[in-house]
């Protein structure tokens, strides 16, 4: 089994948290895994791995860190 990383999105497409399961597993247990989720990549060249507080953008198709507090 390859690991999948997939974030949970709020209404606002923020990273509520990520979690390491395959997509069949997601599908076969999708009582588990209410609202959105977004496949994220780790060391894929052009994509932004996510985390909690990251925005997911769907015309990209990828997430943005937020901006630092000050």
């Amino acid at each position: 089994m390859i690991p999948q990383y997939f974030a949970q999105l709020d209404a606002n497409n923020v990273v509520i948290i990520v979690h390491v399961v395959t997509a069949e597993f997601m599908a076969e247990n999708s009582e588990r895994y209410p609202g959105v989720w977004v496949e994220t990549f780790m060391n894929l060249p052009n994509k932004t791995y996510a985390a909690a507080g990251y925005t997911y953008n769907f015309d990209t198709q990828d997430f943005t860190a937020p901006l630092p507090v000050e």
